[in-house]
């Protein structure tokens, strides 16, 4: 399914690297960023479009192999793993990967050890606190067995200014999916919403469309490693 939303993936990760633009000027010689759990290499294959060196570590054999044969500089393995240089980093990254996490404060830990000081940390990941989680109850989508932690803006940012980061700003971020997709998202919680927008979007030849959607659930923080 990753694969098969790359189009929205693309379109998102665009998004998201548009602020470090304005953190790393582009006239510095060899901006580096590392992207930590990045599959398939979405964001490294970007990064690498603007001028960055990027990197990525991936614990997924298969994820990184993919990546790899795309010719994109990814090591297979977790962060701590990784024989990565101290202060080498201007931007690590972290996509919808910190609630998967057995030990997040660790791997805040590595993340500082890498990064150079003054460097930028991107954090992406759902927000339990928001209203539409709270709305949802136990129905919220993301109440998932694979996410081991839950973090909001709040909780998020004293873990990390807890561990060397000062944070910069968060905010609510969604993403971009194609409408079949989303159809098939939506049907578990509204099955005839989800049927009825598969039904459009494939009759008016749409459902390949990739859009954004929001329900505030999602966030991206950013923070800073303190000098």
């Amino acid at each position: 399914m990753y694969v098969e939303e790359r189009e929205g993936r693309v379109l998102t990760f665009q998004r998201n690297l548009a602020p470090f633009e304005s953190f790393v000027p582009n006239g510095q010689d060899h901006r580096r960023l590392l992207d930590v759990g990045c599959h398939i290499g979405v964001m490294i294959e970007l990064a690498q479009g603007r001028g960055w060196e990027a990197w990525g570590v991936e614990p997924s054999t298969w994820a990184a192999e993919q990546a790899r044969s795309r010719g994109l500089h990814v090591l297979t393995g977790t962060l701590g793993e990784a024989r990565l240089e101290d202060n080498y980093f201007d931007v690590v990254t972290m996509w919808d990967v910190i609630e998967h996490l057995t030990d997040p404060t660790t791997e805040v830990c590595n993340v500082l050890r890498v990064l150079k000081p003054g460097g930028v940390f991107a954090v992406h990941t759902i927000d339990i606190e928001s209203w539409f989680a709270r709305l949802m109850g136990k129905r919220w989508p993301w109440l998932m067995e694979m996410h081991l932690y839950y973090f909001s803006p709040r909780t998020l940012g004293k873990m990390l200014e807890r561990n060397g980061f000062r944070v910069i700003r968060s905010s609510a971020q969604g993403r971009f999916l194609r409408l079949g997709y989303l159809a098939t998202r939506l049907q578990p919680y509204n099955r005839t919403l989800g049927r009825t927008l598969h039904g459009l979007s494939s009759r008016l030849g749409l459902a390949g469309l990739a859009v954004p959607v929001n329900f505030g659930d999602l966030f991206t923080l950013y923070a800073r490693k303190s000098p």
